[in-house]
């Protein structure tokens, strides 16, 4: 369903009109003036992932580094804070 809006009401209530446009598929004539000036429309692909999908992909990526555990300690031990925080 398509909307008209004022530049001043969106400015007013962005969040709001960019929840409908992401979650209830809306789209917004934006006008200023009177005039249409832009139209804000749901990005085609943008919910299209769900969790499942999310899941799906994680388990099919590459098997997990082994080494990448030992790595993160070594990173950690050598990330040391000066003494004096102002000498860099």
């Amino acid at each position: 369903m398509e909307h008209t809006i004022s530049a001043t009401e969106l400015a007013r209530r962005l969040g709001d009109v960019l929840a409908r446009v992401r979650y209830r598929q809306e789209a917004f004539v934006v006008e200023r003036n009177g005039r249409a000036v832009a139209h804000i429309v749901p990005v085609p692909d943008a919910t299209g992932a769900t969790l499942a999908d999310a899941l799906t992909a994680w388990s099919r990526a590459a098997p997990r580094d082994a080494g990448l555990a030992d790595d993160l300690e070594r990173v950690g031990a050598a990330d040391r804070p000066p003494v004096n925080p102002w000498d860099l």
